[in-house]
């Protein structure tokens, strides 16, 4: 693609980097494709290629965004279904999360967008206000249909029926790896799943003390910053991201550090990217020694010694979260763990097309998230499964919100099988209890 950027724009950093990303677009199409929000909506600028004219336009010209193009970038997913695709290794999901910073610092939303946007960014990711939160939607929810905003109804709508007990293993310490130590790992705890499941981080540490790691909470970590990255929120995204890198820099300058390991694989396509992020920022360094340790829990379950399981007799439909198979391009290795564990495993049709979860998406674009949705529950339903497993809470919750099967993360399935106890949402489909799978925890 063509740019006409000046000398002087090149000079800024961050234009540069956009321009080597569009120069590298040749405009083929290929990413129409496979983009969820083309799939539905049938529109070009709904699809990466025009989004990426509306962008180039936007950010040649540094112009105040316009209504049109702000709608359209926001209604991509950050799938990144497209960077499978494209042939061509046009890394869009830097240039739109450039457009998301430009466009809140340069367009002023409508009142009430603004204010969404705030409660989100000052809720979502500090577990103890999105406990409280839930509450709150608790009791609202039986007046969701009356709200006059579609959002406001989503938000009511998705709130979980239960809300788990405080899991006192997210707390800062130390658990010792059974018999000889393999290695030494931090595990992120993250932010909402906190508040939302907290059976997954438990299971996460009995498996993998179980496998020989020692597993460190650090001190001082927390939100990954991705939510309010993806709302082009940069001071605030980089304020709570800078909090891990010092936090797992302490930890690799003093004990050491083997991985930095993460089960929410949203968080995952973020923190791998921290050194793209603090590039030009005095944490680059550290940034970049944190990126480059960070994995997801099935790329370290692949290094471990998963002892084989005997056949469950249980199907397993596995749901590929976005953030894995396309942000960290990892598709198969939690296939290949639920199999070794002893599960039958089988895809949907379309595994490459989001669930419409997306972060905030399904908070903020509830129309088009909801279609997606309903097409990513079609199409488990019709594979008939006794479970599904995903390695994202948004997915989890996105998709349990629109089925009657258990939605259960893959690592507590493998620590299920390899002696931890039954996943709770399995417990809850025996009694025949529905609603979201919200799991209550079980101590390590």
């Amino acid at each position: 693609m063509k740019t006409e950027f000046t000398p002087e724009q090149l000079a800024d950093p961050k234009i540069a980097r956009a321009n080597e990303i569009l120069r590298s677009c040749v405009h083929c199409g290929f990413c129409t494709a496979t983009c969820p929000t083309y799939q539905v909506l049938g529109d070009e600028l709904d699809s990466p290629r025009g989004r990426i004219y509306l962008i180039k336009d936007m950010l040649e010209n540094d112009r105040v965004p316009d209504d049109k193009t702000v709608k359209h970038i926001d209604r991509c997913l950050s799938c990144l279904a497209c960077m499978t695709t494209c042939p061509s290794g046009v890394h869009y999901m830097h240039l739109v999360d450039q457009a998301r910073e430009y466009i809140e610092a340069r367009y002023k939303r409508p009142l009430g967008d603004r204010v969404l946007r705030w409660i989100l960014a000052r809720i979502l990711p500090y577990p103890m206000r999105f406990r409280v939160a839930l509450l709150g939607a608790r009791i609202g929810r039986p007046f969701a249909r009356l709200m006059p905003d579609a959002r406001l109804r989503a938000m009511l709508e998705m709130a979980p029926k239960q809300v788990p007990p405080v899991s006192r293993n997210d707390d800062p310490q130390t658990f010792a790896a059974q018999g000889a130590r393999q290695k030494r790992v931090a595990l992120m705890t993250g932010c909402a799943q906190r508040a939302l499941n907290t059976d997954i981080n438990d299971a996460t540490i009995r498996l993998l003390t179980r496998l020989g790691c020692e597993v460190v909470v650090a001190e001082g970590a927390g939100c990954c910053g991705a939510l309010t990255h993806h709302m082009g929120k940069t001071k605030e995204s980089h304020a709570t991201a800078a909090k891990n890198i010092r936090a797992w820099a302490d930890e690799m300058d003093g004990e050491g550090l083997d991985a930095i390991v993460i089960n929410t694989s949203g968080c995952g396509t973020t923190i791998k990217d921290y050194g793209h992020m603090f590039r030009h920022e005095a944490l680059a360094d550290d940034a970049a020694r944190v990126s480059g340790i960070a994995v997801d829990v099935s790329e370290l379950l692949m290094q471990l010694d998963l002892p084989e399981g005997e056949e469950k007799g249980l199907t397993i439909a596995y749901h590929a979260a976005c953030s894995l198979q396309h942000g960290q391009q990892i598709k198969t290795f939690p296939k290949d763990l639920l199999k070794r564990a002893g599960f039958k495993v089988v895809e949907p049709a379309d595994s490459h097309l989001c669930c419409g979860s997306a972060g905030t998406y399904n908070l903020m674009q509830p129309a088009i998230s909801r279609q997606l949705k309903d097409r990513k529950v079609r199409t488990l339903e019709a594979k008939h499964p006794d479970i599904i497993a995903a390695g994202n809470i948004g997915c989890m919750m996105q998709i349990g919100s629109g089925t009657g099967i258990p939605v259960v993360h893959t690592v507590e399935l493998i620590d299920w099988a390899t002696g931890g106890p039954q996943p709770p949402a399995l417990t809850q489909a025996e009694n025949g209890m529905d609603g979201v799978p919200i799991l209550r925890a079980t101590r390590s």
